[in-house]
């Protein structure tokens, strides 16, 4: 379980003098909208801002999730089923801990949000990746995919859609054939949303309303709204799901940031217009990077996910990274998404102000061997 999986050369980043294009971490250079943002929350406008508030989240909150869950995702919601909790990464660990036993095995097609493998780990389950985002089309394949790692210790299925880090979005017929296949099993079904905000072609259909009574839905005001700093995600699970979730998460990190979750809750009363925005930009910057590197367009995220292995020599992907840092490019390894995955690289074309993110994405396509020419961004 690495202690970094986003850079090895994030430290050093700090360190030198010259402009480095971060494009290794998930994140925007959108500001969240205006009355949602740190500075227009007011301790005399709101009583108990920096006190704790309800485990289960803030309960306006909690109210306001479950009616977007019935009005967007279509999910039968009521508030015993729902968790907020630190960001998605929280909400996520606390339903991987609620069902997974030492030993027991989560399926997880791959390439793979790079954390989800580690909160697997972290709870000693055993994480069996399945290549899939880049390679299977077929939605038979698929399912043959599946049968072949499944076991007597396959307690879950994880499911990604916007995928991090492809940006592939998966058709509702597939996402069909999971849950069947889920039921079939006997198997929970782990589904991330986090990025059902952003789709660029297709549509998001969300898992939870095809498989109810084993689904935990997963889902982000870090990505939805530019709020990653703030650490509020939130997740909708069966009623006993989600009870044994709100254990692991009082006796870890007890609750998400009281401002954070009121920054949450103006968010989805009045943010509907910010998403629209920035999901026309992240369309273009993403059609723009993926066309320099010679890529079709993603589907829908925030990333690229790009096979360098013809540019690997001896020195490997690790080589490849320290060029691209010497070019002032941080980049993922494609081995945090999975352990096939080890020629690739993922990249973050929104974590920067468009002019800067495609700068970098000129940087990385002339050291894939592209003619790019140059244009120089600011510092």
């Amino acid at each position: 379980m690495p202690a970094a999986v986003y850079s090895p050369f994030e430290a050093r980043a700090r360190e030198r003098s010259d402009p480095v294009f971060a494009l290794h971490v998930g994140d925007t250079w959108r500001p969240p909208f205006e009355g949602a943002r740190a500075e227009d929350l007011k301790v005399d406008e709101i009583a108990g801002l920096h006190n704790y508030t309800d485990t289960q989240g803030l309960p306006p909150l909690v109210d306001a999730l479950c009616e977007k869950l019935r009005a967007r995702n279509g999910l039968a919601c009521e508030r015993d089923q729902l968790l907020v909790g630190a960001g998605a990464t929280g909400v996520l660990a606390c339903a991987v801990g609620s069902v997974v036993d030492p030993g027991d095995e989560v399926l997880i097609l791959a390439p793979f949000w790079p954390l989800i493998r580690g909160i697997v780990q972290a709870f000693r389950g055993v994480p069996v990746e399945v290549p899939f985002y880049d390679r299977i089309f077929d939605l038979e394949e698929a399912l043959a995919a599946l049968e072949e790692r499944i076991s007597e210790r396959t307690v879950a299925l994880y499911v990604s859609t916007p995928s991090n880090p492809t940006g592939r979005v998966l058709p509702g017929d597939w996402l069909e054939a999971f849950a069947e296949f889920a039921r079939r099993r006997d198997l929970w079904l782990l589904s991330d949303e986090v990025y059902e905000d952003y789709v660029y072609r297709g549509e998001h259909v969300s898992l939870a309303p095809l498989a109810p009574e084993r689904t935990v839905a997963v889902h982000s005001f870090s990505k939805a709204y530019g709020m990653a700093g703030n650490r509020v995600g939130y997740l909708a699970a069966p009623r006993e799901w989600a009870a044994q979730a709100r254990k692991i998460a009082t006796h870890t990190f007890y609750g998400a940031p009281t401002p954070g979750q009121w920054a949450a809750l103006r968010a989805l009363e009045g943010g509907a217009a910010w998403i629209a925005e920035s999901r026309e930009a992240y369309r273009e910057v993403g059609a723009q990077a993926a066309a320099l590197l010679g890529q079709e367009a993603p589907a829908g995220s925030t990333f690229l996910f790009l096979d360098v292995s013809a540019q690997l020599g001896a020195r490997g992907l690790e080589g490849f990274l320290a060029d691209c840092f010497e070019d002032g490019v941080l980049v993922a390894p494609g081995a945090s998404s999975g352990q096939d995955y080890g020629d690739w690289v993922r990249l973050c074309y929104t974590a920067l102000p468009p002019e800067k993110a495609l700068e970098a994405v000129r940087r990385l396509a002339r050291r894939c061997g592209r003619d790019v020419p140059p244009v120089a961004a600011e510092s």
